[in-house]
């Protein structure tokens, strides 16, 4: 069976018998998990694996796990700063920033690979223009320059750890103060004065990004519709200009930010008309069954090979993670950058 093109919720911490049939269904493709699913490290496992199991190839199982306000697991998993932290820090010493990033970014996904999660869709990478407020601290830096640098050094440990990152939200967020999860936010600025936030992007693509995760923002100067239902965002800029060849996310698409655009098998295909690859419905079981029941399933082989990549590669167990000096030190420069005492987790 072929993984399809939706990435969808579960209620709790173990699957319910219809969510065991929704999983299976040819539709859909991965799993998002929330706070909601989470009780401990040894429940997330079993979770997990279960998920991974009802199909092959295994559905992709992702979450948010920046950092900062957007870190979905908590309790048992090292708490990591705000990227904002990072970019003050690369102002002072780009270096020690840089090598600081690489370590946190190998933290992060090292922690989830432990106990079979796929993705975390991070780093964030809009810059922060002092406007956006559901931005804000989840920025490296305002600069593309120290954006970049962190972005990269981030992703190149998350590599190391066995995950793909994905980078968001592309082309930007960080210039509207608009928050998309409630209201459709609009950049007015034409296309030559985005440059500065497509610069990481740039960096990340030339140093091999697996995954982007488009925005629900309108840039009227290149189309109508937000950058997540927009063929000239995805296939024109992202793919054409950018030289992009990885899997492409929509945002939720049951955010406030999308739902203008029609009834969500609408939202759906206008999306997977863009070029985007795997599509969020998030919170709304009733659109899921809706979707499932009324999405025409078609075959495509490249949107496979593009999302069957982004499965994490094998890596070290929790015990033998926890046990391994390099996480001791990681996890000690993760508390040292909170300027709180190291967090201890018991195997």
């Amino acid at each position: 069976m072929t993984l399809g093109p939706l990435m969808v919720d579960v209620a709790g911490v173990a699957l319910e018998p219809a969510e065991r049939e929704m999983l299976s269904h040819p539709l859909v493709g991965g799993v998002i998990l929330f706070s909601r699913n989470y009780e401990s490290p040894e429940q997330l496992e079993r979770l997990v694996a279960e998920i991974r199991s009802l199909r092959s190839p295994p559905l992709l199982v992702g979450v948010d796990q920046e950092g900062g306000r957007v870190q979905r697991f908590r309790e048992g998993f090292t708490r990591l700063p705000p990227m904002r932290v990072l970019g003050r820090r690369h102002a002072a010493d780009r270096p020690a920033a840089i090598a600081l990033a690489r370590r946190l970014g190998w933290l992060m996904a090292a922690e989830l690979r432990a106990v079979g999660v796929d993705l975390s869709f991070a780093p964030c990478v809009d810059l922060d223009w002092g406007i956006s407020e559901v931005i804000g601290d989840r920025a490296f830096a305002g600069g593309s320059e120290a954006v970049g640098d962190l972005a990269v050094a981030w992703m190149l440990g998350m590599r190391e750890a066995g995950m793909g990152a994905t980078a968001k939200h592309f082309p930007g967020h960080g210039r509207v103060v608009a928050d998309s999860h409630v209201a459709l936010p609009v950049d007015r600025r034409e296309l030559p004065d985005l440059g500065p936030d497509l610069a990481p992007y740039r960096r990340l693509i030339a140093n091999g990004l697996p995954a982007v995760m488009a925005a629900h923002v309108v840039f009227p100067a290149v189309d109508d519709r937000p950058a997540s239902l927009s063929r000239p965002w995805i296939e024109g800029q992202l793919r054409g200009e950018l030289g992009f060849r990885g899997a492409v996310f929509t945002d939720d698409l049951s955010m406030a930010g999308a739902a203008a655009f029609g009834g969500v098998v609408e939202r759906v295909r206008l999306a997977l008309e863009a070029g985007c690859d795997m599509l969020l419905v998030c919170n709304d079981r009733a659109a899921v069954l809706e979707l499932l029941d009324r999405l025409p399933a078609g075959p495509d082989p490249v949107r496979q090979v593009r999302v069957v990549r982004l499965h994490g590669r094998a890596a070290p167990g929790r015990a033998e993670l926890l046990a391994d000096a390099r996480w001791r030190d990681a996890a000690a420069a993760a508390a040292h950058a909170l300027d709180v005492p190291a967090l201890r987790l018991d195997a």
